[in-house]
C-alpha cells in the first residue's frame, strides 16, 4: 500500500451475522474474520474528545486490496450509532478507510484544512481516525496505518 490509497470500505448493520450470511452466501463476498471490541481491546479510544467505552462487533474480508468491513455496535455510542440514528436504523455504507503510514502528520495537516479526528483509537499495532468529513463530502473518511491486530475470535463460516 502506498499513502492515499482506499484500503477499506466499512458499512454499519443492527445484525452483523445476518449480514455475513448475506453476504457470503449470495454474493460470495468472505470468509470473514470476526472480532468484538471495547474497553478492554481498544486503547485510547475516543469519541468527540472524550473517552470512549463502547463495545462493538467487527467482520472484515478482503475483496481483492480492499477490506469489506461490517461493524455493529453493542452499547455504549459512538460514530457507528449517529449513522443508525440518522439512516432511521438502516444499515449501509459509513465510511471508506485510507492508508497513511504516519497517520498523525496527516492529520496534522488536514486539520489546517478545517478536519478534526471525531474518534480514534488503536488496537494492537493498527491506528484509526475518523475524520468530520461528513458536510463536505457526504460520508466519514477514516485514516488508518494498517498495522497488525490480534487474532480473530471466531471466522464466517466456520472453517
Amino acid at each position: 500500500m502506498k499513502d492515499g490509497d482506499i484500503c477499506q470500505i466499512a458499512e454499519v448493520v443492527t445484525d452483523i451475522d445476518k449480514a455475513m450470511k448475506h453476504l457470503w452466501e449470495d454474493f460470495g463476498m468472505g470468509p470473514w474474520d470476526i472480532y468484538e471490541y471495547g474497553p478492554t481491546t481498544v486503547r485510547n479510544s475516543m469519541y468527540r474528545g472524550k473517552p470512549n467505552l463502547q463495545r462493538y462487533k467487527l467482520a472484515v474480508c478482503w475483496i481483492g486490496p480492499v477490506q469489506y468491513e461490517l461493524m455493529q455496535p453493542i452499547d455504549g455510542y459512538s460514530i457507528y450509532n449517529e449513522f443508525l440514528e440518522k439512516s432511521n436504523g438502516r444499515s449501509g455504507i459509513q465510511h471508506f478507510k485510507i492508508y497513511y503510514k504516519d497517520c498523525k502528520k496527516k492529520i496534522a495537516e488536514l486539520k489546517k484544512k478545517g478536519y478534526e479526528v471525531i474518534q480514534s483509537g488503536e488496537i494492537g499495532d493498527d491506528e484509526f481516525y475518523y475524520l468530520s468529513t461528513e458536510e463536505k463530502i457526504g460520508t466519514v473518511i477514516e485514516l488508518g496505518n494498517a498495522g497488525s491486530i490480534p487474532a480473530p475470535i471466531r471466522t464466517y463460516p466456520e472453517t
